[in-house]
Order: C-alpha cells, then sequence, then structure tokens
C-alpha cells in the first residue's frame, strides 16, 4: 500500500469512497502524473509541476487544481465554496466526477503547454 492509499483509508468507508473516485480519476486522466503526499495530502505532479491535490475533511473534500483550474471553471463551480486555487465539495452532494474529470484533463493541456 502506498502513502496515497494509506491516507486515503483514514477516512471513515463513505469518504474514502469518494477519495478513490478522485484518485482513480486523476490517475485516468493523468497517467503519466506522479503521486505522493505533500503538505500532508495526496499530490500529482506532472513535468516537475503541481497539477493537482485533493484532501478529505470532515464535511467535505478539498480540491485544488491550482488558480488556473477554479479560474477556468469558475461557471461550473459556481454552485461549491471556491478559493483562489481551491474548490470544496460537501458530503451532502453528489461529487461532481465528470466535472473533476474535466478539470484534470484541462490541467494536463495546461501543463503539455509550458513543458
Amino acid at each position: 500500500m502506498n502513502e496515497v492509499e494509506q491516507y486515503i483509508q483514514n477516512f471513515p468507508p463513505e469518504v474514502r469512497e469518494r477519495l478513490t473516485a478522485i484518485r482513480e480519476i486523476i490517475l485516468e486522466s493523468a497517467p503519466q502524473a506522479t503521486e505522493r503526499i505533500c503538505m500532508r495530502m495526496p499530490t500529482y505532479d506532472l513535468n516537475g509541476k503541481w497539477l493537482v491535490h485533493f484532501a478529505g475533511f470532515k464535511n467535505h473534500i478539498g480540491f485544488y487544481p491550482q488558480p488556473e483550474g477554479i479560474e477556468a471553471f469558475k461557471e461550473k463551480l459556481a454552485g461549491y465554496k471556491t478559493s483562489k486555487g481551491a474548490v470544496q465539495f460537501p458530503h451532502s452532494k453528489p461529487l461532481p466526477t465528470d466535472l473533476i474529470r474535466e478539470i484534470v484533463r484541462f490541467r494536463v493541456e495546461q501543463q503539455a503547454k509550458k513543458k
């Protein structure tokens, strides 16, 4: 079990399921990204740069696609609490897997352009 899997295992089953879904989306959408724990949360790097992070909390999952990822999807994220580089997906709402996939793919394209 790697360190990200260990991180996920520390949560209750319903949160674990949501964290696992996000992890699978990232691994599928960015297979070339490297996975590690950074700042006490699962982190994915691409071409030596941060791609996305996520973290579990009591009432939500924090998803961190960098400021560019939030700005590009501002309209689609309107129903969620956001900040400059983060969005909160509350446990009380269905996880927006298609939107997460879209954001990760956007970030992969961004990183490819910067390379």
